[in-house]
């Protein structure tokens, strides 16, 4: 699995913003397309809020192949 640390200056993320600002995705529509099929996990949980907020040391994978670390 390809692992990528994502640092934010702020105290958390929204799932969706983080798939665009990691460059996962291009547009916020891609975005919610690949969260609403429930290809996004969360600290290994399925994940289908867009706006699930992340904070420091929580983990976003899609598909199990990538994986965005929050720092």
């Amino acid at each position: 699995m390809e692992t990528h640390q994502i640092k934010i200056h702020t105290e958390f993320i929204k799932l969706q913003d983080l798939l665009k600002f990691s460059g996962a995705v291009e547009t916020g529509g891609d975005a919610k397309l690949i969260i609403q099929e429930g290809r996004i996990t969360v600290n290994g949980e399925p994940c289908t809020m867009r706006g699930k907020k992340l904070r420091p040391g929580d983990r976003a994978a899609i598909d199990n192949e990538t994986e965005l670390v929050v720092t």
